[in-house]
């Protein structure tokens, strides 16, 4: 099977090696060129790629026509030596992914399926169409402020019919009208969205079974699923944390360990969704382990401790459930895992001990003292 490295940038830039050698180079302005190359009637390839923006459709491409696609996982592409030497160029980059391909020292990423695919594009316009929103209403009350008037803090989806009901003066109606047709259709155009991500997830049961989690709900179920995809590709919840970037960055020598902030590697949004529905477990009414947790760690801890790691529990209970195919149950969430029996005991074992030795001190400070006398 030939061995083949694509590089995407402002060009696509080729490289095929054979036995350690570069036999064939190519840079096109688009993925159609690449078929004297790469077509259905070339040989079968294994074709390395770094994960991007065109990934998902190059991928679908390559294995349509008869190859081998591997995704690359691109937070680990200085360790094939991408950018040594302050050297990184298209040519030079195709060349290295090429070689290591050909050694077998490409660490892949998971190509995600096209049904999760399609889930988390939709996901994406709709984000995109409530950050734009979520603009327009900080812009609208910001020229409103200027003319004197307050407008009440209501949820963005409320907005408008908020500041239809809020005294403005004519000239401020004027000034911010344009911006409130925007809002109004934003409104519209994110209704519509929410329909397609709630037919998406109807396709999807386990999508169901992750929304009987307190704080979660159609959006964080399906984005939670369209980053996942596939639970069994994890082998512990920690190992999903640390996928979504939500366990806390580590600089650990011989003689120090030191922790900081979390690592934010991972899907953003997913991140973000988690951290709302956080917020949501904090702030509910109803009583529940998770939120019992959440607000011991913050009295200890603060709020923005709290918040992410509550978020980050919130992922190994989702992950916990998606993987045993089973919902929510309080009364296992307030079980104490293995691990935490371990400790609990460790430390009880701890404190035995000292007072052991602390009781064993005074008896010998009383004999002395009797001796003594």
């Amino acid at each position: 099977m030939r061995t083949v490295a694509l590089d995407y940038g402002n060009r696509i830039t080729l490289c095929e090696v054979r036995d350690g050698a570069v036999v064939e180079r190519a840079t096109v302005t688009e993925f159609a060129a690449l078929t004297r190359w790469l077509g259905p009637q070339t040989g079968r390839a294994r074709v390395a790629i770094e994960a991007c923006r065109e990934a998902w459709f190059v991928v679908g491409k390559l294995r349509e026509w008869g190859h081998e696609p591997v995704m690359v996982d691109t937070t680990r592409v200085r360790q094939l030596g991408v950018g040594h030497h302050r050297r990184k160029t298209d040519r030079i980059d195709a060349e290295l992914l090429a070689r290591a391909l050909e050694q077998g020292h490409i660490h892949e990423a998971h190509v995600i399926s096209e049904a999760r695919q399609a889930l988390r594009l939709q996901l994406s316009v709709r984000r995109m169409l409530v950050q734009q929103r979520a603009h327009q209403v900080t812009s609208i009350r910001a020229l409103a402020r200027v003319h004197g008037h307050r407008v009440r803090k209501v949820h963005a989806a409320y907005f408008a019919r908020a500041l239809r009901d809020t005294p403005l003066d004519e000239a401020t109606r004027a000034l911010v009208e344009p911006l409130v047709l925007m809002v109004e259709g934003l409104d519209v155009q994110i209704a519509f969205c929410d329909r397609r991500v709630q037919a998406l997830a109807a396709r999807e049961p386990v999508i169901e079974r992750l929304m009987t989690t307190p704080g979660v709900g159609t959006i964080v179920a399906a984005a939670f699923v369209s980053v996942v995809d596939d639970a069994g590709r994890f082998r512990h919840a920690h190992q999903l944390e640390s996928y979504l970037g939500l366990v806390p960055s580590e600089y650990s020598s011989s003689d120090r360990r030191s922790l900081g902030h979390i690592t934010k590697q991972g899907n953003a949004y997913l991140r973000t969704v988690l951290v709302q529905a956080a917020w949501t477990v904090l702030r509910q009414k109803q009583e529940d382990p998770l939120k019992e947790w959440g607000q011991a760690l913050l009295r200890r801890r603060g709020a923005r401790v709290a918040v992410v790691a509550l978020a980050r529990r919130l992922a190994g209970v989702l992950w916990a459930i998606w993987r045993d195919g089973t919902v929510y149950e309080a009364r296992r969430v307030g079980l104490p895992s293995k691990a935490g029996l371990e400790r609990a005991a460790q430390s009880l074992q701890f404190q035995a001990a000292r007072i052991a030795r602390a009781s064993r001190k005074r008896i010998q400070s009383s004999r002395r003292e009797r001796t003594a006398e």
